[in-house]
């Protein structure tokens, strides 16, 4: 199996249509419907359901798409590590994050090296642990952020210093406005927006008794689209603190949970992990910004 076939194949894909393809991928209609043949023999199975005007895939050409987009990912960022190899360091770092404003941290390292390697390009992405575990894994990803505890057979890591601290969302006119601390009972008769991670990994911390009792009406891997449901009267957010605008102008404001709830953030990198030159002097920085802010 041909990287060219794979790339042929996720064409087809995305176009629906094998004469399109065919046109954007500079090749002859025929070729392409024989290579696809071709490699459905080779797996041994149907990737594709034809009809007179257009293409859609199986459940197993469903799965060879996710696999496939993967593998050229990571086949792409192979040959920029190696075209980025020498005496400049430059290159292409890949980094999941998710949703917190710790990133601070990361956000200095990156304006420290780029002061030192200009040539250097970040590639950041937003999800939960899930999602950029998996990335990470597959060597998607050079790092991630996350706020669950790393799996320590996996992944080397290090702690950020601080917390990140857990509150509502809501309209700076909502009666829990009026409060200075929230409380498990006090959202009973809300809506509630907040992330599945958080309701997994998070809130049973605080109080599992009445988690059941609770009205989560929607879950969202980004807070600030679920403080536009919350401006828009929907209901209120569990998030941390510092995500969302709670500025005067943004008509919300933000009230810590009580009991607090606080939760940690990790840098992991997979162990055994040959970094390029560019995420080794990510890593580096990383390191040194750290140490000066516990100074």
């Amino acid at each position: 199996m041909e990287l060219r076939t794979l790339k042929y194949f996720l064409e087809i894909a995305r176009e629906e249509n094998m004469s399109r393809a065919a046109e954007r991928l500079h090749v002859s209609q025929p070729t392409l419907s024989r290579t696809m043949k071709e490699l459905e023999e080779e797996l041994g199975q149907q990737l594709f359901t034809r009809s007179s005007y257009s293409i859609h895939l199986t459940d197993e050409g469903m799965l060879l798409k996710r696999r496939t987009e993967d593998l050229l990912e990571m086949a792409d960022k192979i040959k920029e590590e190696f075209r980025t190899l020498g005496d400049t360091v430059s290159g292409d770092i890949h980094i999941g994050c998710a949703e917190s404003y710790l990133i601070k941290y990361l956000a200095r390292a990156v304006k420290n090296l780029n002061e030192k390697y200009p040539l250097i390009r970040y590639h950041i992405v937003s999800g939960d642990t899930e999602q950029v575990n998996e990335k990470l894994s597959k060597g998607i990803y050079d790092f991630a952020f996350i706020v669950e505890p790393p799996d320590l057979s996996k992944y080397n890591y290090i702690e950020i210093p601080e917390s990140n601290i857990w509150g509502v969302v809501i309209p700076k006119d909502h009666p829990l406005a009026e409060k200075s601390e929230i409380r498990a009972e006090d959202l009973l008769m809300y809506p509630i927006f907040t992330s599945r991670q958080s309701m997994a990994a998070d809130l049973p911390r605080w109080n599992s008794d009445i988690l059941d009792k609770l009205n989560f009406l929607a879950d969202f891997n980004l807070s600030n689209n679920a403080a536009v449901f919350v401006r828009e009267g929907l209901g209120v957010a569990l998030t941390f603190k510092h995500i969302v605008d709670t500025s005067i102008e943004s008509g919300l404001t933000f009230r810590p949970l009580y009991p607090p709830l606080e939760t940690k953030m990790y840098i992991i990198w997979k162990k055994y992990h040959i970094f390029s030159p560019a995420a080794e002097a990510l890593l580096k920085e990383f390191r040194n910004v750290l140490q000066s802010s516990e100074v």
